[in-house]
């Protein structure tokens, strides 16, 4: 027997009963219409890696920056950072998490687990694909990622929060460096990991 309760929020005067959730966690083959939808209306995501050894990759992704392809596929866009570590660790394993999480409405948590490849500005899928983003001076990789499972999870303790808006900080930084000036920074800060892993930017 489920006993009703009620979660409430005061700050947003929110109230959730919890027989709503019946399950803390439930794994899928796919993405579900709904589930789309909700990645679509998110404004952050996070994205792990790790590669056969050293450091484990954790890295926070705004911006207009993924696209659902298919319920077993998405690709996202990768601009030029101070690090380059999703490229490196994917030459050594392909495995990759991406994570969304609810930060206002009803609470979830969506975990997509997959394999995934990295696509260069040099390799033949590039333009197709850099096709469905916002043009960017700082597009650096694509990654396609085939979804093995999706899970959804409570996300219960993840706290409401209203969003402002993005940062332009990093579209105005390439912006400026231009073309050459971006390459220069490949050159200098893209092409190994922080474990000294290559990238294969330039491959």
């Amino acid at each position: 027997m489920i006993v009703q309760k009620v979660i409430n929020l005061e700050m947003k005067n929110i109230s959730y009963p919890l027989n709503d959730y019946k399950s803390m966690a439930k794994f899928y083959e796919s993405l579900t219409p709904q589930q789309i939808e909700f990645i679509q209306n998110q404004k952050v995501f996070f994205t792990g890696t790790a590669a056969a050894s050293g450091r484990v990759n954790i890295s926070p992704k705004g911006l207009d920056s993924l696209r659902v392809i298919s319920p077993s596929k998405v690709v996202w866009l990768n601009l030029t950072g101070s690090g380059n570590e999703t490229a490196a660790h994917l030459k050594e394993v392909n495995r990759m998490t991406i994570m969304f999480c609810a930060f206002e409405g009803k609470p979830l948590i969506l975990r997509l687990f997959g394999t995934a490849k990295t696509i260069h500005r040099q390799d033949a899928e590039w333009d197709d694909l850099y096709a469905l983003f916002p043009k960017d001076s700082g597009a650096r990789n694509i990654f396609e990622v085939e979804l093995d499972s999706v899970q959804t999870s409570c996300g219960f303790a993840v706290p409401l929060m209203d969003f402002k808006e993005e940062r332009p900080i990093l579209k105005e930084w390439a912006k400026q460096k231009g073309e050459d000036g971006i390459r220069s920074y490949w050159e200098e800060k893209n092409q190994v990991s922080i474990d000294g892993l290559p990238t294969g930017i330039f491959e």
